[in-house]
Formats: C-alpha cells, sequence, structure tokens
C-alpha cells in the first residue's frame, strides 16, 4: 500500500493538476506599440436593498516612451472592465512631448485644479526623481533624466492632468524664437 502510494506521488508522466501550457519559442510575440499603467483605482460603493454594490474606477497612463504620453478615466462593474476601458480612452487623448536629448528643454509648472507640478530637467544619469502619478506620466513620455515635485493636491487624477499640463508647456529653443518672431 504505502509502495504504492509513492508510485502515485512520484509520477513524471503528466499526473497531476490542470494542464501545462506548451510555450512556443517558434512564436515571435511583437511588441505593443503603447504601454499601460495603472495610476490608481478608486472603488465606489452603493448600498441597495440586498446589500453594497461595488462599482470600480481605474486611472491609466498610456506612452510609447518616444514623446507621446496619455491618460485616461474608465469606470466598470469590474476592476479589468475598468482598466481595459481607462486604456481605451488614454490611447484617444495623446499628446506629444517636446524633449532635448533625454531630458527636458527647461524647467515648467503644470497646474490643475489643487495639484501644482513642477519638472526640471536634470544632467544625464540622474534619472526620473519623482513619485506617484507624476512618475509614470514621465517614465512613459520616454523622459529619462528630471526631477519633479508635486505640490498642493495630492489627488492622483490632478497630479496626472498636471504633469500633462506641464509637459504641454514645454517648447523647444527653435519654437521659442519662431513665437517671439511672429
Amino acid at each position: 500500500m504505502a509502495e504504492e502510494r509513492n508510485e502515485r506521488r512520484g509520477r513524471r508522466d503528466g499526473g497531476g493538476r490542470g494542464r501545462r501550457k506548451r510555450d512556443d519559442k517558434n512564436e515571435v510575440r511583437e511588441k505593443p506599440e503603447f504601454e499601460e499603467r495603472v495610476v490608481h483605482i478608486s472603488r465606489n460603493s452603493k448600498v441597495v436593498k440586498g446589500g453594497r454594490r461595488f462599482s470600480f474606477g481605474a486611472l491609466v497612463v498610456v506612452g510609447d516612451r518616444k514623446g507621446r504620453v496619455g491618460y485616461g478615466l474608465g469606470k466598470a462593474a469590474e476592476v479589468a472592465e475598468a482598466i481595459r476601458k481607462a486604456g481605451d480612452v488614454a490611447k484617444r487623448n495623446l499628446s506629444s512631448v517636446t524633449m532635448r536629448g533625454t531630458t527636458l528643454p527647461h524647467e515648467a509648472i503644470g497646474k490643475f485644479s489643487g495639484a501644482q507640478v513642477l519638472i526640471r530637467p536634470a544632467s544625464e544619469g540622474t534619472g526620473i526623481i519623482a513619485g506617484g502619478p507624476c512618475r509614470a506620466v514621465l517614465e512613459l513620455a520616454g523622459v529619462r533624466d528630471v526631477l519633479a515635485k508635486s505640490l498642493g493636491s495630492n489627488n492622483h487624477l490632478n497630479v496626472t492632468k498636471a504633469t500633462i499640463k506641464a509637459l504641454g508647456s514645454l517648447r523647444s529653443k527653435e519654437e521659442a524664437l519662431a513665437i517671439r518672431k511672429g
């Protein structure tokens, strides 16, 4: 009896729970054009006769790390559906970012509602010194060296909007000269 149990336990012929997926190494997966990052998920509850009904909101930032970035807000009864919706909205709201090498051309401040974000160019090798939603936006925009500080409100959505507004206000030297000349 004990031998039979050991024999069953030691089997290597595929017996066990579930099936293993076979990885086809010949199959080449193409990289998606945009990278998505979930910044925040909020849960709301509504009290109804039968108990509580939950709904979810997701804030997603999308970027190609080459100067295009956008954000989206999606709401649904399930988290996965809210994230998918937010990703779709973010891809429709892309904006381009002016950069100088791996950093920014100049300092900028973005304000949205109570949130205020200060972004400054940094020397090469500094990395992204930013926190939370600001970091996600800057990483996915493709900025590699930057100093950022979130001032005021720490509301995820407002900080994201303020960061994108600050990035949108950046101008290259040529653009600034063209504006001055008229």
